[in-house]
C-alpha cells in the first residue's frame, strides 16, 4: 500500500512511468498408478478423493519419504530417478503421477516461453518494417522496439540473446535512444529521458552501474520537480511543506544516532544530501512556469559555487577524521540552509524537507520523516482502516472505473456496481483527474455524502448515486475465487480437501481472521493448506507472530536485535495451535517484512513446519518503529533492528547484500518456481477476475462475469500448481491414498499442451 492509500497491482515488468493499477478505496498431484500420458488430465487440473490409511514403517515407505524429501527440495529429477527403483505399490504409483505432472507443467511452460519469444520476434520484425519507411524513428517506435527487445530477451535462451542484441536494427535504436535522452535531459525533460531511454537500458543491462546511477538521477530530478508544483487536486506546494522546521530534522538526527540499527554513516548521509542540493539547483535552472518557486540563472550559479565550496570543505573534513560525527553533519546542514537564504532564497521548509529526505534515504528506503501534511495518510496505510465508500478503483485505461465492490460497505448497498465508470465526483469531471486526486475527493469524514455520476457501459445509462461515507476496513484474507454472495471459496482441491488462503497484508485482524477461517476449513475436513503470501509487503510484527503462533506449539517465532538494549522476542503459545497438517507457503520477490517472518519462521530448521514454493523474498528483514519524537505533528519511521529467525539466523537485508555485491537476501524457497512476466500477467488477470465482487443483479443490468474455473486458475499459475503438487506429495507420505477420479477440463493432457501454444 502506498502512502496515498493505493493498492498497486503490478503486471510483470511494465514501464513504471506514471502507471497506476487497481486502488483499494475505502474509499480503499493428481494420484494414480497409470503413467499413460493420454490418460493424464490437464497439468493444472486436480480432482481426487482421499482415503486415509496408516503407512507402517518399511523399506518401501522409507523410499517414499526419500522421494517426498526430494520433491520438497525442488529436486523433481532426483525424485523421478528414485521412483524408477521403487517397488510397484500404490504410494509409488501416486508419486509417479505427481512427478509426471510436474514435468508436464514444465514442458508446457517451456513451450509457452518459446511461443512468447517467437511472438516478440515477429513484433520486432513488424516494427522494423514500419520504421524503415521513416527517416528517423520516433519515441513510440523506440518504446515499441524496446518493449519487444526486453520481452524477447526474457523469453530467449542464452544463444538467442546474443543474436538478438547484435541485430543492427536493435543497435541503431539503442544509439538513437541515448542521443534523444541527452537532448531531453538538456531540456529538463527528466521523465522523458528516463522513460524513453534509461528505464529500458536498466532493464536490458541490469548489472551496469552507470546506467543505474543515471536512471536514479533522472527519477530524482523528476521527483524534485513534481514536489515543487501545485497539485491538480487543489493541494498547493506551500501546503505540502507547511509546518516543517529545523528542529524536526535535528531531533531525528539525535534519535537515529543512538537508536538506528547500526552506527549512522554521516559521511554518506551528508554526501547524498549535498547531491540533492545540487539537483535542486538543476531543476530550478530550467525555466518552468508551473513551479511554485523559481530562481534566476545568477542565483543558481551562486548556489552551485557555494556548493562547490561546501563539498571541498567536506572532503577536507574527511581527511582529518576517520568518520564524520553527528555534529559535523549538522554543521553542513546549517550551512546549506544559510547558502540557500543568500542565493536561491527558497522557503526554508522546502530546503529542510529535501535535505532531510536525501540524507535519510542514504540509510535505507524504510527510514524517513513523515511530515505533518501526510501523517494521516501514513496512519491510514498502516492500519488498513479509513473512511470512504468501499470500492476498488482503477484508471489504468484512462477512465476512472469501479473494479470491485467491498462487502458490507456503503458502495455495495448504494446501487454502484463493478465496471461502472465514474464520470464525475460531486459534479467535478474525472476525465483529467489523477487517481490520487480521485481518492482524495471520494474519501472523506464518516457520515458525509459524496455524489458520484456514473455511466454503466453495459446499458449506456448515466445516473447520479449519493453515498454516505463510513469507516472501511480492508479484509486481509482471500480465497482463490469470490462467490456470487461475496463469500470466498477457500478450496484449492475440494475433492482432496486442500485449503487455500491468500493473506494480502498483516493487519490487526490478520491473526484472528485466519484462525476463524482455519477452524471452519478444519471442521469441513481440511487435510492440508496452501498459504499464499505473494505480493504481501508486510504490516505489523505482532500480526505476523500471531499467524505463526497458529501453526507451532511453542518456542521463539522471531527475535529483533537492536543496536542498543536487549533483544526482543515473539514467542509461540500452546493454546490455539492448529493441527499439524501439511503446509505449503507461496512467496515471491514482493513478499516482504512480516511475510518474511512468517515464511522464514515456519520454514526454519527448528520447526520445519512449512515448505516454501516460489521465489526468493524481497529481503527487507528489518524492524521499523514510528516515533513522534520530532515534534510539531511530524513523525519519524526508522529501522531499529534486524529480524532473526528461531534458529538465530538473520533475515539478510537486501540493501546490505547489494552493497556487498550479493543477491542472497531474504528467504529462499525450498522449491524454486520463477515465473516469467507473461505468466505473472496471466495469473494476475485471472486472480483479479476471481476477486471481483458485483451486485447480485449485475447480470440483469447487462454486466458480465469474468470468473475463471479452478482448472483455469491452476493452469495460469505454475507456483500454485506446483505448490499443490508438493502438498499432495506430503499427504501421500503421511499414508493417505489419493484415488484418481479425474474431472476432464476444457483441454486435457498432452493434447492441451499442444493446443495452448498454437
Amino acid at each position: 500500500m502506498s502512502m496515498m492509500g493505493l493498492k498497486l497491482i503490478k503486471f510483470g515488468r511494465k514501464k513504471p512511468a506514471l502507471c497506476f493499477g487497481v486502488v483499494v478505496l475505502g474509499l480503499t498431484a493428481l494420484m494414480g498408478s497409470s503413467c499413460d500420458t493420454k490418460q493424464q488430465s490437464d497439468p493444472g487440473t486436480v480432482s481426487v478423493s482421499v482415503k486415509k490409511q496408516s503407512l507402517p514403517s518399511s523399506p518401501e515407505t522409507t523410499g517414499i519419504r526419500l522421494i517426498v524429501d526430494s520433491i520438497c527440495r525442488g529436486d523433481f529429477e532426483q525424485a523421478r530417478q528414485l521412483l524408477q527403483k521403487a517397488p510397484a505399490e500404490p504410494a509409488a504409483g501416486q508419486m509417479k503421477e505427481l512427478v509426471d505432472r510436474y514435468f508436464a507443467i514444465e514442458k508446457q511452460r517451456d513451450q509457452k516461453r518459446q511461443a512468447a519469444y517467437q511472438e516478440q520476434l515477429q513484433k520486432l520484425e513488424e516494427i522494423k518494417e514500419k520504421v524503415s519507411a521513416k527517416d528517423t524513428p520516433d519515441v513510440n517506435d523506440i518504446d515499441e522496439t524496446m518493449m519487444a527487445v526486453v520481452q524477447s530477451r526474457e523469453y530467449a535462451l542464452s544463444e538467442q540473446i546474443t543474436e538478438l542484441m547484435s541485430d543492427p536494427f536493435v543497435q541503431t535504436i539503442l544509439a538513437t535512444m541515448e542521443v534523444n535522452a541527452d537532448t531531453n535531459e538538456q531540456q529538463g525533460k527528466w521523465l522523458d529521458a528516463y522513460a524513453h531511454c534509461y528505464y529500458w537500458l536498466t532493464e536490458l543491462y541490469k548489472d551496469d552501474k552507470v546506467y543505474k546511477d543515471k536512471a536514479d538521477e533522472l527519477t530524482e530530478l523528476a521527483a524534485i520537480e513534481l514536489s515543487l508544483k501545485n497539485s491538480t487536486c487543489g493541494e498547493t506546494a506551500t501546503d505540502r511543506y507547511e509546518g516543517i522546521d529545523v528542529e524536526m530534522f535535528l531531533r531525528a538526527f539525535q534519535l537515529l544516532d543512538g537508536n538506528y540499527v547500526h552506527p549512522v554513516d554521516y559521511r554518506d548521509m551528508t554526501e547524498k544530501a549535498l547531491t540533492r542540493c545540487r539537483l535542486m539547483g538543476k531543476v530550478l535552472a530550467r525555466t518552468n512556469e508551473q513551479l511554485a518557486w523559481t530562481a534566476s540563472k545568477e542565483q543558481v550559479s551562486e548556489w552551485n559555487t557555494g556548493l562547490d565550496e561546501l563539498e571541498t570543505r567536506f572532503a577536507a573534513a574527511l581527511q582529518d577524521a576517520e568518520t564524520v560525527k553527528m555534529g559535523t553533519a549538522a554543521e553542513f546542514f546549517y550551512e546549506a540552509l544559510a547558502l540557500n537564504s543568500k542565493t536561491l532564497r527558497m522557503p526554508q521548509e522546502v530546503m529542510i524537507a529535501h535535505y532531510a529526505e536525501a540524507a535519510l534515504a542514504s540509510l535505507d528506503p524504510f527510514t524517513n520523516l513523515v511530515w505533518p501534511w501526510n501523517v494521516k495518510d501514513f496512519e491510514k496505510n498502516m492500519t488498513q482502516q479509513f473512511t470512504g465508500i468501499g470500492v476498488e478503483i482503477s484508471k489504468s485505461t484512462g477512465v476512472l472505473k469501479v473494479v470491485s465492490l467491498l462487502p458490507d460497505t456503503p458502495a455495495y448497498t448504494s446501487g454502484l456496481d463493478a465496471d461502472d465508470e465514474i464520470v464525475a465526483v460531486d459534479g467535478e469531471p474525472t476525465e483529467d483527474m489523477t487517481i490520487y486526486c480521485a481518492i482524495d475527493k471520494i474519501t472523506g469524514p464518516k457520515g458525509t455524502k459524496v455524489t458520484l455520476t456514473i455511466r454503466r457501459p453495459a446499458t449506456g445509462e448515466t445516473k447520479e448515486i449519493d453515498i454516505i461515507r463510513d469507516r472501511i476496513v480492508v479484509q486481509p484474507l482471500r480465497g482463490w475465487v469470490r462467490e456470487e454472495n461475496g463469500d470466498w471459496n477457500y478450496w484449492a482441491d475440494p475433492e482432496n480437501k486442500v485449503g487455500y488462503i491468500r493473506l494480502t497484508a498483516f493487519t490487526e485482524s490478520s491473526g484472528p481472521d485466519l484462525d476463524e477461517v482455519l477452524r471452519k476449513l478444519e471442521k469441513d475436513g481440511m487435510t492440508g493448506l496452501i498459504l499464499d503470501l505473494r505480493f504481501n509487503s508486510g504490516g505489523y510484527l505482532k500480526a505476523a507472530a500471531e499467524v505463526v503462533d497458529l501453526f507451532i506449539k511453542e518456542g521463539v517465532i522471531v527475535k529483533s536485535n537492536p543496536r542498543q538494549g536487549l533483544a526482543t522476542y515473539e514467542i509461540a503459545h500452546r493454546s490455539g495451535t492448529h493441527p499439524d497438517y501439511p503446509l505449503v507457503i507461496l512467496m515471491n520477490n514482493f513478499s516482504a517484512s512480516a511475510s518474511e517472518i512468517v515464511a522464514g519462521a515456519l520454514q526454519d530448521s527448528k520447526y520445519q513446519r512449512a515448505t516454501l514454493v516460489g521465489q526468493r523474498s524481497y529481503g527487507k528483514g528489518s524492524v521499523q518503529v514510528v516515533s513522534p519524537f520530532t515534534g510539531g505533528g511530524s513523525q519519524i519511521k526508522y529501522t531499529i533492528a534486524y529480524y532473526h529467525l528461531p534458529s538465530d539466523q538473520q533475515v539478510k537485508n537486501r540493501y546490505q547484500m547489494e552493497k556487498l555485491g550479493r543477491d542472497d537476501w531474504g528467504i529462499a524457497p525450498d522449491v524454486d518456481v520463477e515465473m516469467l512476466n507473461n505468466e505473472v500477467k496471466d495469473m494476475i488477470d485471472i486472480q483479479r477476475g476471481n476477486d471481483v465482487l458485483t451486485r447480485t443483479d449485475h447480470g440483469v443490468n447487462g454486466g458480465s462475469s469474468d470468473r475463471h474455473t479452478l482448472q483455469e486458475t491452476l493452469r495460469a499459475d505454475p507456483q500454485l500448481s506446483i505448490g499443490l503438487l508438493v502438498l499432495q506429495s506430503k499427504l501421500v507420505a503421511q499414508g493417505q491414498t489419493l484415488d484418481l477420479n479425474p474431472v476432464v477440463a476444457e483441454n486435457s493432457s498432452a493434447q492441451s499442451i499442444e493446443n495452448d501454444v498454437q
